[in-house]
This record gives structure tokens, C-alpha cells and sequence, in this order.
């Protein structure tokens, strides 16, 4: 009688896979800013491959996205709308409804190194993914402070007279530029990161679609 008391009461405790994990809100907003950065990263090579200006390679014309200098500035402008517009509301949501504080703190350097030490050694527990671990709370803060950094450069490089103010508190138009393309490079390896590990853990790819 007491095992079949605490079978229960642990069954209670347990997540449920059929409840819901991640809102309806959440998820359009995940998967349009999955859209925006891949369609401006791929773009921006393009942009990039017309005047070479860090390293002097050209990447694969088969991996860009416009097909000459102009058409990649116009998908390029494009997204930019949708992941500025996508990001501010993803933040202000967050941050009044108190979902920013529940799922991203508390964090600190500690916590990092001992999930991280967790997960090199295959014993990071993803038993409820309703709950981000030390690890992918530092990833998620890091791809929303890039995202501010992609959009702040990104503004320089559009509107660089405009904009003199933040241009200079950038370093200049060609230092911006470079925080840009760094920036960019950083994104894209968070997605190269982001999807090994939802790979690895089947069960976060099908919340983040149907939502349970």
C-alpha cells in the first residue's frame, strides 16, 4: 500500500509530456526568429562575398542568398524588419510578464561550470525541459545580447549619417561593420550549437512545435 502511495505521488511530481511546455506565443516567435537570422545570415554572406573586406575568402556562392550585391541587400532589409520586430517583442513580453526572471535567473559563473562540467561527462539531467539548466540559460542570454549587437552595428551600417551618435559609440563605420560580421559569425554558430543539442534531446524540438 505505501509503494503504490509513492508510485503515485511521484507520478504527480513528474512532468507530464502531454502538458503544455512552451506557449503558442513562444513558439511563432522562436520559429520566425529562426527564419530572420538563417535568411540574414545568409544574405549577409552574400553581401559579404562583394567586397571581401575581413579576410580577402569568398564563401560558397551555393551557401548565399540573393544572388548578386543588390538582391541580398533587399532580402537582407527585409528580415532585418521581422528579427527587430520579433526581438522587441519577445523581450517585452518576457520581462513584464516575469517570464525573463523565472526561466534565465538566477545565474552565475558557478552554476555555468558545474552544468557544464555535468553535460561534458553526459550526466546533465533534461528530465523536465519546461526548466533551462545553467548552460542553456547562459546561451540564451548570449544569443539575445548578439541579436542587440547584429541590430545596433546593423543600424550603422543602414544608416550611418543618420545614426552619428551611435556610429561613433561603435567606433566608426568600419569598426561597426566589423562588429557586425563578428556578431554574425557568433549567430550563427549559437544555431550550429542550439541544434546539435535539441537534436540530442528529440524531446525539445517536438515542444517547440506542437507545444507538448
Amino acid at each position: 500500500m505505501n509503494e503504490t502511495a509513492t508510485g503515485v505521488a511521484a507520478a504527480a511530481l513528474a512532468p507530464d509530456d502531454r502538458t503544455s511546455v512552451y506557449p503558442l506565443w513562444l513558439r511563432l516567435m522562436h520559429w520566425a526568429n529562426a527564419i530572420a537570422v538563417i535568411m540574414l545570415t545568409l544574405s549577409g554572406w552574400r553581401i559579404y562575398d562583394a567586397t571581401r573586406f575581413m579576410f580577402g575568402f569568398q564563401i560558397p556562392p551555393k551557401w548565399t542568398l540573393g544572388g548578386w550585391l543588390g538582391g541580398a541587400l533587399q532580402w537582407h532589409f527585409a528580415f532585418m524588419w521581422l528579427l527587430m520586430g520579433n526581438a522587441l517583442v519577445y523581450l517585452l513580453v518576457h520581462v513584464f510578464s516575469g517570464r525573463f526572471r523565472r526561466q534565465f535567473l538566477p545565474l552565475s559563473p558557478k552554476s555555468i561550470l558545474t552544468d557544464l562540467k555535468s553535460f561534458l561527462g553526459g550526466h546533465l539531467s533534461h528530465a523536465d525541459i519546461r526548466r533551462y539548466n545553467a548552460v542553456q540559460k547562459a546561451a540564451y542570454l548570449f544569443a539575445m545580447a548578439d541579436i542587440v549587437v547584429l541590430v545596433l552595428s546593423g543600424l550603422v551600417l543602414w544608416k550611418s549619417v543618420q545614426l552619428p551618435w551611435l556610429r561613433e559609440l561603435l567606433g566608426g563605420y568600419e569598426f561597426a561593420r566589423r562588429i557586425h560580421f563578428w556578431a554574425m559569425s557568433l549567430m550563427a554558430g549559437f544555431i550550429v550549437v542550439h541544434v546539435v543539442m535539441a537534436v540530442l534531446v528529440p524531446r525539445t524540438i517536438r515542444a517547440m512545435v506542437w507545444g507538448r
